[in-house]
């Protein structure tokens, strides 16, 4: 499978009502698991909800993270970073790399944008739909 189906196999397990899909093939083999829901989890009263990520608003569209890894906002250490505050990115242009397993995948900008904020450090670990970047669409 390449990155890009692996990513829309993900993008639509989020948006599904699945809890747990397998797919194996002779070469390759996934297991994604959502955690308990959480109308089934309890809520304790008054409790205030912390959290490593950094909270971004509902309306601010952002790039989030497709898989668990190390962030990078460059290619290399002695390069400069993908993309920068302010700048105008096309669709489908490399904006970080995640390494995951020893293996970089390229995260891209879905859209023709221009990028607002990096919401992370370089070598973070980042978690799967962590916000990387705000965005304002072109």
């Amino acid at each position: 499978m390449t990155n890009e189906e692996i990513y829309a196999l993900l993008d639509r397990f989020e948006r599904s009502n699945l809890h747990t899909l397998k797919l194996s093939r002779q070469d390759f083999s996934i297991e994604l698991t959502r955690g308990t829901p959480a109308a089934a989890l309890p809520v304790p009263a008054a409790a205030p909800a912390a959290s490593a990520a950094p909270a971004v608003p509902e309306e601010v569209p952002a790039i989030t993270a497709p898989l668990v890894g190390t962030y990078y906002a460059a290619s290399a250490p002695d390069q400069p970073p993908y993309v920068t505050a302010g700048q105008t990115v096309k669709k489908g242009q490399t904006v970080c790399l995640i390494e995951a397993m020893k293996m970089m995948s390229e995260i891209c900008a879905p859209c023709d944008c221009i990028i607002g904020e990096c919401l992370v450090s370089n070598g973070t670990l980042v978690s799967f739909g962590q916000p990387l970047f705000r965005y304002q669409p072109c």
